[in-house]
């Protein structure tokens, strides 16, 4: 195993060297008034070129990402390594620019250097997080439906195909719509699972697989055990709602004292400091 330093170089020279290459073409392609397509012509080559060069472990690992955050604009990693590259030679001239008229000299370009080539991974963690929530929100009602199917008499991949049919749109119904898919593929259920639990990476999710998974195993039936999974997340939502609430009253505490109580105190007490000030007394 290779340590991790000359990687993180290898990985910064090419950032380097490809924002260069970005900004480059990003200059030609204004020259020439560009559209949609040749920006897109022009990131797909710089990823197709990103491809080649980046270790697969890093490949692999950022791939992992774009596929929580749903595969957004149906990017591969090498497409996030151009967005990085892009973001750093944009965030680069001012960045070259604010180093030489302000004091801190290189540190401020390289500063905006690494500002740029970390926006689109900040971007990226945001939209996992909005999936999840998402995901996490569109489950207790899923599995209730899910639950209602089964009971009513359907095999799993029917009542699957009534949650996808049926039941809110969304991320969840579109991972649902994935795994219906892989079993009219002939995948079977434990596989399709699992790979929707690896897809996803949602704890509860995770949970609520390992439990059908082993319910398969161990041959008790489906609905009995919707029923308690359906249950278990109806109460861990009324939790999590009560912690939430619970939290709103230290959050607000912070704008209280430095918003509201000032103006409240200066609407108060304003009039009178002004009269024992300009007036001597009161």
């Amino acid at each position: 195993m290779s340590a991790p330093g000359p990687q993180i170089l290898q990985m910064g020279t090419a950032l380097l060297v490809g924002a260069f290459a970005a900004s480059a073409a990003l200059a030609a392609l204004a020259a020439g008034r560009p559209g949609p397509r040749d920006l897109r012509g022009c990131l797909a080559a710089l990823a197709r070129a990103n491809e080649r060069w980046a270790p697969e472990a890093v490949l692999a690992r950022m791939d992992g990402w774009l596929r929580k955050a749903g595969r957004p604009r149906d990017w591969s990693a090498g497409h996030l390594i151009a967005a990085m590259q892009a973001g750093a030679a944009l965030f680069l001239g001012p960045g070259i620019a604010a180093s030489f008229w302000s004091g801190f000299g290189v540190a401020a370009g390289v500063a905006s250097f690494a500002a740029g080539a970390a926006y689109p991974l900040l971007w990226l963690r945001d939209r996992v997080r909005a999936r999840h929530q998402a995901i996490s929100r569109a489950l207790p009602y899923g599995l209730d439906l899910l639950t209602l199917s089964v009971e009513a008499g359907l095999d799993f991949a029917a009542a699957l195909a009534q949650v996808v049919e049926k039941g809110r749109s969304g991320p969840l119904a579109d991972e649902l719509a994935l795994v219906l898919k892989e079993l009219k593929l002939g995948k079977t259920r434990e596989q399709a699972l699992r790979n929707l639990a690896q897809r996803v990476d949602l704890p509860a999710l995770s949970s609520f697989v390992q439990a059908l998974v082993h319910a398969d195993r161990m041959g008790t039936p489906l609905g009995k055990v919707l029923r308690i999974l359906s249950t278990q997340l109806r109460v861990e939502r009324t939790q999590r709602a009560e912690k939430l609430a619970n939290e709103a009253p230290v959050k607000l505490l912070l704008p209280l004292v430095l918003f509201i109580f000032p103006t409240l105190f200066l609407m108060l007490f304003g009039p009178l400091l002004h009269q024992f000030v300009f007036e001597g007394g009161f």
